[in-house]
């Protein structure tokens, strides 16, 4: 429920919702928009990280951080895989992508306790 995730909680997911709205509007702000494949994973990655964070704080359900693990790692690798190679957008790729996976890391560690390695 909202009212049981704490402050912190709310201010790591509103990180990611910031992230991906960042993402989003990242081929404007840097001028890739005319690159078909930066620009449309920028727009889709992005709008899906912010909702994916605002339904985190609406709901708190551990598998949204798993969500959210999975479209950082995508983000941070998917100028590779696309094949883009537009300075500011694999940068924004790449920094969003660390950004989110990591605060999903941090908040599964924390939900769970101990290291994801841990049995």
């Amino acid at each position: 429920m909202l009212n049981e995730r704490k402050g912190s909680d709310m201010a790591v997911d509103m990180v990611s919702v910031v992230a991906g709205l960042a993402l989003f509007v990242s081929p404007w702000l840097f001028g890739f928009s005319a690159e078909a494949a930066a620009s449309w994973n920028a727009w889709i990655a992005g709008l899906l990280i912010a909702i994916v964070g605002v339904w985190t704080i609406a709901s708190c359900q551990n598998w949204e951080e798993w969500l959210n693990l999975a479209l950082g790692v995508w983000t941070l690798v998917s100028p590779w895989l696309l094949g883009f190679a537009i300075g500011s957008a694999v940068t924004m790729h790449v920094v969003v992508g660390l950004i989110v996976a990591a605060l999903a890391i941090f908040e599964l560690w924390r939900s769970h306790g101990r290291p994801l390695s841990a049995a």
